[in-house]
């Protein structure tokens, strides 16, 4: 039952191929989009320009949600491959693309499918509540799948005289154990991005900036947690900078959410949180920054790299996605577009 990513015979990821350097890509992309009745889909760590040229902007389920809500034809999904498996469990008459296959997750890869068996196997009694960075096959075994933004309420929901176990990201997990008073046996992943800020370094730099405010993932180790004003999803840390009153923040998370801070704040100052080096360069996903203009134009002439499930595989990997939307509460009624 594995996901099935699609080339054109010959033209392996496509990167190969060469394109007009006169070329207008964000007049073409457009186009395409037009003539393909496609729906460009960009999560907040794309780069800023793919961020701009999107329809949606936002994280992963939000995205797939918007997706499946529109009559488009085609999803381009600009971000990493599990987001377009989501996007291809929840609307399966639609074709998913991606501007490139080897976009993955850290967290995903640390949780290999035949070792995630092997540990649900280890707790036969426990409820396995997934994290949504997770591949389809892990999906397909687990119970429930959360998101950072709805994962305490999914877990407060349980029968608290049941066991749990959480994965892939152990920080997250610690993190909800704390909040909901549990004791989950989680799974040893990790994200490279958050994984690699310094608590050292931020308080550092709080001290050369006294007025800032530090927002972080709960994907972040809990040395970060603690020195933080704020812990919440994408979205949650978003808002929180773009609603308060302070000024300044430090943004513990992937540094391209910034580009829609300052889109909608202008006015204020956003520093991504540094590494133990002191320097920033950490905060930047290497598979988010595969995705390229280039890629994204080139993925939308070819209508490929695609993602598309087997049918079995898409509909056991969308039953603990259908459980989660059944108790969480209702999204947001507006969402961050690219026009804002």
């Amino acid at each position: 039952m594995k996901t099935q990513t699609v080339f054109p015979p010959g033209q392996g990821s496509m990167t190969g191929q060469e394109i007009d350097p006169l070329l207008d890509l964000e007049a073409e992309i457009n186009r395409l989009k037009r003539e393909k009745n496609a729906v460009i889909l960009a999560h907040y760590y794309q780069d800023g320009e793919i961020q701009d040229i999107a329809d949606f902007v936002g994280d992963s389920l939000d995205l797939s949600r918007k997706a499946a809500q529109t009559d488009a034809d085609m999803i381009v999904f600009c971000g990493v491959r599990f987001m377009a498996e989501v996007a291809n469990i929840l609307s399966p008459d639609k074709k998913v693309v991606l501007p490139d296959a080897a976009a993955g997750c850290s967290l995903e890869d640390s949780c290999q499918p035949d070792a995630y068996a092997a540990f649900r196997k280890k707790y036969p009694n426990h409820i396995a509540v997934n994290y949504i960075n997770s591949s389809a096959e892990v999906k397909a075994m687990s119970d429930y799948i959360v998101t950072s933004s709805n994962a305490e309420h999914t877990i407060n929901s349980l029968p608290k005289d049941s066991p749990i176990i959480f994965g892939p990201d152990r920080h997250l997990g610690a993190y909800l154990n704390r909040k909901t008073g549990r004791d989950m046996v989680l799974w040893p992943g990790t994200c490279i991005v958050h994984e690699q800020f310094s608590a050292r370094e931020i308080t550092r730099l709080k001290d050369s900036h006294p007025g800032a405010l530090v927002a972080a993932h709960p994907e972040c180790p809990e040395a970060i947690l603690e020195v933080s004003d704020h812990i919440g999803s994408t979205r949650s840390i978003l808002e929180f900078a773009t609603s308060s009153k302070a000024k300044e923040f430090i943004v513990a998370t992937e540094q391209n959410i910034i580009h829609q801070m300052q889109k909608i704040s202008p006015e204020k100052i956003f520093y991504p949180a540094p590494g133990a080096d002191g320097s920033c360069n950490c905060a930047q996903c290497p598979f988010m920054e595969l995705n390229t203009m280039e890629k994204l134009y080139l993925c939308m002439v070819n209508e490929a790299p695609y993602v598309k499930l087997p049918e079995n595989l898409r509909v056991a990997a969308l039953k603990p996605l259908q459980r989660m939307l059944e108790i969480s509460p209702p999204p947001a009624k507006k969402s961050v577009a690219a026009a804002e």
